[in-house]
């Protein structure tokens, strides 16, 4: 298994892997855009696992504020989990975050998630239970329901 740089000729293969994963949160951000736009904006930073037909089997997304890392996406397809490939991806992607300059890192684990919540906790990160997250999409203004007075799970 193969660990390289996230390319955009990888977005079906990796938007697929992502779909078929459970507790993943994908949304309109997700799109081919809004992954060129990411990447566009942190090079570098993310990464895929290709096997050696070429399919893809594990992703991570990474990026930073210029202060602090953050991780998104990180899949790894059934077949291969339990295998450090996750670990192997993280690692890229935090490798790449401190070659920026970057010290802290973050990732949002959706509270349903329990197979992330497992594995995060396994590779020793901390949950934070004094930090609330709060979102607006700035698209519609709100009128997806995602507005203060409202639950959003944007």
């Amino acid at each position: 298994m193969q660990i390289r740089p996230f390319l955009m000729e990888d977005y079906h293969r990796t938007y697929e892997l992502w779909s078929r994963t459970p507790g993943m949160g994908l949304s309109d951000s997700d799109s081919e855009d809004g992954i060129r736009r990411f990447l566009e904006r942190n090079p570098g930073l993310s990464f895929v696992a290709e096997d050696e037909a070429g399919g893809v089997q594990g992703t991570v997304l990474a990026g930073h504020d210029g202060r602090r890392g953050f991780l998104y996406h990180l899949a790894v397809g059934p077949a291969f989990r339990g295998q450090g490939l996750g670990g192997r991806l993280v690692r890229s992607a935090l490798e790449a975050l401190r070659s920026q300059n970057i010290v802290k890192c973050h990732i949002m684990v959706l509270d349903h998630n329990e197979l992330g919540q497992a594995f995060w906790s396994g590779q020793g990160w901390l949950r934070r239970d004094n930090i609330l997250l709060y979102s607006q999409d700035l698209a519609d203004d709100g009128a997806n329901g995602c507005s203060p007075a409202s639950a959003c799970t944007c």
